[in-house]
């Protein structure tokens, strides 16, 4: 596996490491083991799976609140996605900058997304699946989100908004303490 660093202090592209031969390939997509020896948490306990019919569907900005904030390492396993995140730490060099990636089926890259950031993502083709794994268990009671085009972060987005749900849509915009007061968010 390749791990590249992302503008965003502790946010990393995980690339697999492709074994080619005739029949086809073959690649490990999670190592406990070297994900650990880079230093970031390698505890993943729970895998989801989110299907988006239509281009040009957004979701989020999306986040889990301590003591049940989460890292994740997003994948698109089919089409193409623009994966987004926000750093919300307040003691990082990185605070309130965003970056993106495209991730998608082909290019078979993983978004490492550290504790304390918010994700989100648009689709750029219709019929798209990406699988998540997290390191905490869902907590519907600790969601928090904010708006996809707040002032705060200048998010560009590669597409129009065709699809988003009315809660990401109607998020309040972001305040350095609106997090504790945030609506929930059902992702």
């Amino acid at each position: 596996m390749y791990f590249t660093p992302t503008p965003l202090t502790d946010a990393y592209v995980i690339e697999a490491e492709i074994l080619e031969d005739t029949r086809g390939f073959f690649a490990r997509t999670w190592c406990q083991k070297e994900v650990a020896a880079h230093e970031l948490d390698s505890n993943l306990v729970q895998c989801s799976l989110s299907f988006n019919k239509k281009k040009g569907t957004l979701r989020g900005m999306h986040l889990q609140l301590p003591p049940f904030a989460e890292t994740k390492l997003v994948r698109c396993t089919q089409g193409a996605i623009y994966d987004v995140i926000v750093d919300l730490r307040p003691n990082s060099p990185t605070y309130l900058r965003w970056a993106a990636v495209e991730l998608t089926a082909q290019n078979h890259k993983a978004l490492y997304i550290p504790k304390g950031f918010a994700h989100g993502f648009q689709t750029l083709e219709d019929n798209i699946e990406i699988l998540y794994q997290m390191s905490e268990f869902c907590h519907p009671n600790s969601a928090r989100g904010f708006r996809w085009n707040d002032p705060a972060f200048n998010i560009t987005w590669l597409e129009e908004v065709s699809m988003i749900s009315d809660l990401d849509r109607t998020y309040a915009d972001y305040t350095p303490d609106s997090l504790s007061i945030m609506q929930s968010s059902s992702l």
